[in-house]
């Protein structure tokens, strides 16, 4: 039973992985087309600090607006309250780094990566999609992205090394688990739906994608 528990929980792992395999860039340069992002939330400080996952997501980002590769960006993220707003905080921080703001869209619902990246889908109605966060974040919403039906390449920004580096990959083994059982056994889909958003993007520019 040990030996079988250790066995699916490493194919798991894996899995996401290889899902991924060939679709995460760290080049601008490599990213052939545009896009629509799709950038994952998190707050910009942490114990009193700069938060670098934040920091490295807008610098990234921004990095690929100023190359071209991108049609517009989806913010996405908790705003659990009025205190604490991810989305908020991503757009003025992409704003200040020379996006427009007109091509930046705010999903205030994306609770969790499954959140967002099924809400781009059903909320946006984004088919093809660019994610943009650390490599293991990109990994984990390509992987829900392809189980929903949808095309899905990811841009790395900058890993964090040091003591929060390391608690964060650990926390992304058990985040990978709980992806696999939303996926296939509990079918999870997002906590908040609503009516579809129209994204400052025509028709026809969205066929030349990938």
């Amino acid at each position: 039973m040990v030996i079988f528990s250790i066995t699916a929980i490493s194919w798991i792992q894996f899995s996401v992985v290889r899902s991924a395999r060939g679709k995460t860039y760290q080049d601008v340069d490599r990213i052939a087309g545009k896009h629509i992002g799709l950038v994952f939330g998190c707050d910009d400080r942490f114990q009193d600090r700069e938060n670098l996952y934040f920091t490295y997501r807008m610098e990234a980002t921004a990095a690929l607006w100023k190359a071209g590769k991108l049609h517009c960006v989806i913010v996405s993220g908790d705003n659990r309250s009025v205190q604490y707003n991810e989305p908020k905080k991503m757009r003025r921080a992409l704003i200040e780094r020379g996006v427009p703001s007109d091509k930046i869209v705010c999903d205030y619902a994306g609770l969790r990566t499954l959140d967002s990246v099924i809400r781009a889908k059903t909320i946006f109605g984004v088919q093809r999609c660019l994610m943009i966060s650390q490599l293991f974040q990109n990994e984990r919403a390509i992987c829900i992205a392809q189980a929903h039906g949808m095309e899905a390449i990811g841009f790395n920004a900058k890993d964090v090394s040091g003591s929060g580096g390391r608690k964060t990959r650990w926390r992304e083994f058990a985040a990978r688990l709980m992806m696999w059982l939303d996926l296939h056994i509990l079918h999870t889909l997002p906590k908040h739906g609503g009516p579809l958003e129209s994204l400052p993007v025509s028709l026809i520019s969205m066929h030349r994608f990938f």
